[in-house]
């Protein structure tokens, strides 16, 4: 082979190298610059509306200036907390079944299946689901039923979130190698034990990201919140009762006919914003300090 040809390759393979490079750089940007548009819009149209009022205040009466949404802050907090309660464990658990118990057999692909299915299902069909559910029926000694609760909202979002915790922990599970669990076993550790202290440790960073997924996915919904947690324009942190959140005072505010309203909708998605992004930030910082790792 002459070096005419040699050199020929060479610059071909470093044009290829560049052309890709330069192709995967594109494709970044075009993924982060809608992201940074909107946060960039959002800051533009919201940031003027925060001042003190806003975190301390609940909403002012229709028609009238001034009020803040610290009732629908909290409300939030509360909603997503609940459906963490009930997303995690139940998400982290059926995982762990596919990941380690159940490969291969019926029962497993059904609820793999099942996951697939309702990671498509649109929101508000889980919204409709949980009032027929849990707001609807009126039985006489579950008093937490038959009315519009923030309780039937924290379950209608736990649901959501299942399906994305349950098949993102079944994904990090099985990226385990397998010489870990037959290390495991060799010592005389039982399968469970195995599972839960070293396979599932090993794989918590993963884990805890799909969970994190899964609350910022929940966190800006609004259809469930319609049929279940209702809203509330004053003060309330009980489970049995409606409960302000923060995307449903958007909402209100953004189909009202105020202008002062509409202000603080654009605030208030800012502020939302912002809260999803210091959550999933604060918990990857702590996982890549070594905090919640696997191997620590």
């Amino acid at each position: 082979m002459s070096i005419s040809t040699l050199q020929f390759r060479s610059r071909l393979r470093a044009a290829t190298d560049h052309a890709v490079t330069g192709l995967a750089i594109l494709a970044t940007i075009l993924v982060i610059a809608p992201l940074a548009a909107i946060f960039a819009y959002l800051i533009y149209k919201g940031a003027s509306s925060l001042n003190w009022d806003f975190f301390t205040k609940v909403p002012a009466p229709e028609g009238e200036l001034g009020g803040g949404m610290a009732n629908a802050i909290v409300g939030s907090g509360v909603l997503l907390g609940v459906a963490s309660v009930i997303g995690v464990p139940i998400g982290i658990g059926s995982g762990i079944y596919l990941a380690e118990f159940g490969r291969g057999t019926k029962l497993a692909n059904a609820v793999r299946f099942t996951a697939d299915v309702l990671n498509g299902v649109p929101s508000i069909v889980m919204g409709v689901t949980a009032y027929a559910l849990i707001v609807f029926p009126h039985i006489a000694f579950l008093p937490f039923l038959g009315h519009f609760s923030a309780l039937s909202g924290g379950v209608a979002l736990g649901i959501m979130m299942i399906p994305t915790v349950c098949r993102s922990s079944e994904e990090m599970l099985l990226m385990v190698p397998h010489v870990i669990r037959e290390a495991a076993l060799g010592l005389g550790v039982p399968n469970w034990r195995s599972t839960l202290s070293i396979t599932v440790k090993t794989a918590s960073p993963g884990i805890i990201t799909g969970c994190m997924l899964a609350f910022a996915r929940v966190a800006g919904e609004t259809a469930p919140l319609l049929f279940t947690a209702l809203g509330n324009q004053f003060w309330s942190t009980s489970l049995n009762e409606p409960i302000a959140a923060l995307p449903l005072q958007i909402f209100n505010y953004a189909i009202s006919p105020y202008e002062d309203q509409h202000r603080l909708a654009w605030a208030g998605a800012l502020v939302l914003i912002v809260l999803i992004v210091l959550a999933v930030s604060l918990v990857r910082y702590v996982t890549s300090r070594g905090v919640l790792k696997g191997n620590s």
